[in-house]
């Protein structure tokens, strides 16, 4: 069990600016639900003095993820755009009073939402703003500019703590042979985006998850929405909480939320991402919902 401390549970249980933001003028959405953590940053930024005047999250994740986002929010207003760019996602976890080691990732996350939203408001692609490089982690989608920034940003030495810090390498491992090149780069001073070979393809993303090519029957479609409870089962988990099917209306599937996710404050936010991958994979508009929400059978 990770130690999470006071603050951390603070911004947890009582998160600061969560959702959406009236009038906001940047966005920056980063992450994925396929990966298991995603953020959606929003500024208000007074165009005259670019001054962040307000700043909200809306995120799909675990608790550190929350906590850091709603920590981010409360960093930023007040601040100049020039002065929120220097924000550093080890500010995040100071701001926190520290992050597990494991869950240092949702720093990250942060900071580059931060620069996405930031991008946003002024116009720009954010995605121009960084070299890509090679595709080194295919389980979450972490390329080499990526991997070498945070190495260079937070002085990492070993794959495990690159793993802590983006989840590069935290999924079938295939990747670690090009997250210790990257490694070696950095320390020789000779690192580069796309001097890394790609690695071994991860397995293929399985058929139950790919979108059907006709009508499914009602015995497909629940083979299907199995299928998604089963990949994001393992995510749920990590953080002690878990999903189960309860039952399938038409276009609503009830789903019950066990363990740490049951009566959790971002049930919305976990159910919505749920959904959202219910959706990419039967290739149809349903609604997830939880089981309280079920009609009872007079």
């Amino acid at each position: 069990m990770w130690e999470y401390s006071d603050k951390v549970r603070e911004h947890f249980f009582n998160p600061r600016n969560s959702g959406p933001l009236e009038d906001a003028n940047g966005i920056g959405d980063v992450g994925s639900i396929q990966c298991g953590d995603a953020l959606r940053l929003m500024l208000k930024v007074n165009a005259d003095t670019g001054v962040i005047e307000d700043a909200h999250f809306q995120t799909f994740g675990c608790g550190s993820a929350i906590a850091s986002s709603s920590a981010l929010t409360e960093i930023v207003k007040g601040m100049t755009l020039d002065e929120a760019l220097k924000v550093s996602n080890q500010n995040i976890a100071d701001y926190l009073d520290g992050l597990p080691p494991e869950k240092m990732h949702c720093s990250v996350m942060g900071r580059e939402a931060l620069q996405a939203a930031i991008a946003n408001y002024r116009g720009e692609e954010w995605s121009d703003d960084h070299e890509e490089g090679a595709l080194i982690c295919k389980c979450f989608a972490v390329d080499a500019a990526m991997i070498e920034d945070v190495v260079k940003a937070n002085d990492l030495h070993t794959v495990e703590e690159v793993t802590f810090y983006t989840k590069a390498g935290g999924g079938c491992a295939a990747c670690h042979e090009g997250v210790e090149e990257i490694l070696a780069k950095v320390k020789a001073g000779r690192a580069g985006p796309g001097e890394v070979s790609p690695p071994p393809l991860c397995p293929a993303t399985p058929e139950a998850l790919r979108p059907p090519a006709t009508k499914l029957t009602l015995v497909q479609k629940i083979k299907k929405i199995e299928a998604v409870l089963d990949f994001v089962r393992p995510m749920l988990q990590r953080d002690h909480g878990d999903v189960e099917l309860a039952d399938v209306q038409g276009k609503k599937i009830y789903v019950t939320l066990k363990g740490a996710c049951s009566g959790c404050m971002m049930e919305a936010a976990t159910l919505g991402g749920i959904q959202q991958k219910m959706i990419e994979t039967l290739g149809e508009l349903v609604q997830v919902l939880p089981i309280s929400h079920m009609p009872v059978e007079a």
